[in-house]
């Protein structure tokens, strides 16, 4: 497939399944249907995404060199990158299976395209250093600290009903990460539901782990798109090429534990030992996968769950949020 020169039409037209191309198929200079050139090089694949994400692998795993231009834009959680996306300000942004829930049911410019498998361990449930609490029933009528419309809400609730308990009975705190560290770490919280950096530094500073994600959240992650950008065949491509990329850049960070721990602790500034410990402590080493009915069936469980807790309004249907059209790159 190599020096493939490809036009729009022939991608439209079936002439071969756009889903069944890389990047390696297309030249970095391609035609239109009007016969004038389409420089790859002239494209710009804007991406959402976290500090510390896979992303900042790509150059040591040798995935950096792509036909066409990347821009990042860092968010501090999935809920955003939702926003961003039907904000038309991203093409492709990374998340957790629950943001896209409060896209369901209303218009949205939003596409679920792909399913990350990953662990669910460092989703943590913390509690200050030297805190009384040992078990998840002291929770009750405690002040606890969770980011909405992610993970951490949904581990609430699942928390919740564990206890036989509801958000009457304790006093959940809605924080960004950031503000959410800020106050964990001024005592302001009994408890704090985090994911991400901002649990690696809080942890690496004397907070403990109550519990974790593991066996209350599916595992399922997901990459959202924008639907415009999937209609256009060689920007579809493009994301395509990317989600290979970032398939073989989980790969290689599982290899490579201590240099992905060295790149990501300079990216975030929290210390290479919390990423190794999470490295460590993995449920299950990070995968990208197509869609399937499996992941949108999980995530129509959350979703119920959600509406039975009077979280969202009303019962959604989460499947015309999911499009199949990059599973043949994965």
């Amino acid at each position: 497939m190599a020096g493939l020169t490809l036009s729009r039409r022939h991608l439209m037209a079936g002439g071969l399944s756009i889903g069944g191309l890389s990047m390696a198929g297309l030249t970095a200079c391609s035609p239109s249907s009007d016969g004038k050139a389409i420089d790859l090089k002239d494209l710009t694949l804007r991406v959402g995404t976290y500090r510390g994400q896979i992303n900042a692998v790509f150059k040591a795993a040798g995935l950096a060199d792509t036909p066409y231009k990347v821009a990042y834009s860092e968010f501090a959680g999935g809920n955003l990158i939702v926003e961003a996306i039907n904000a038309r300000a991203i093409d492709l942004g990374s998340m957790s299976e629950i943001p896209p829930i409060f896209a369901a049911g209303q218009p949205t410019l939003m596409k679920v395209v792909a399913v990350q498998k990953a662990d669910v361990t460092s989703q943590l449930v913390l509690v200050p250093k030297g805190s009384p609490i040992q078990s998840v029933a002291q929770l009750k009528g405690k002040r606890i600290g969770y980011v909405r419309a992610t993970t951490s809400q949904y581990i609430l609730l699942r928390l919740l009903q564990e206890i036989g308990a509801s958000l009457d009975d304790i006093k959940p705190v809605a924080l960004s990460p950031q503000d959410g560290l800020a106050a964990f770490e001024r005592g302001e919280l009994d408890a704090w539901i985090i994911y991400g950096v901002q649990g690696f530094l809080a942890r690496s500073r004397g907070a403990r782990v109550l519990t974790t994600g593991l066996g209350r959240l599916s595992g399922n992650y997901v990459y959202s798109a924008l639907s415009e950008s999937l209609d256009d065949p060689i920007r579809l491509a493009a994301i395509g090429d990317y989600l290979q990329r970032a398939q073989k850049a989980w790969k290689w960070k599982d290899a490579n534990p201590d240099a992905w721990a060295d790149i990501i602790a300079k990216a975030t500034g929290a210390p290479r030992e919390a990423f190794l410990l999470t490295h460590r402590e993995r449920d299950r080493a990070a995968e990208i996968l197509p869609v399937d009915d499996e992941a949108i069936a999980s995530e129509q469980a959350v979703a119920d769950a959600f509406a039975s807790a009077g979280v969202i309004p009303a019962k959604v249907d989460v499947r015309p949020l999911w499009d199949k059209r990059l599973n043949s790159f994965l």
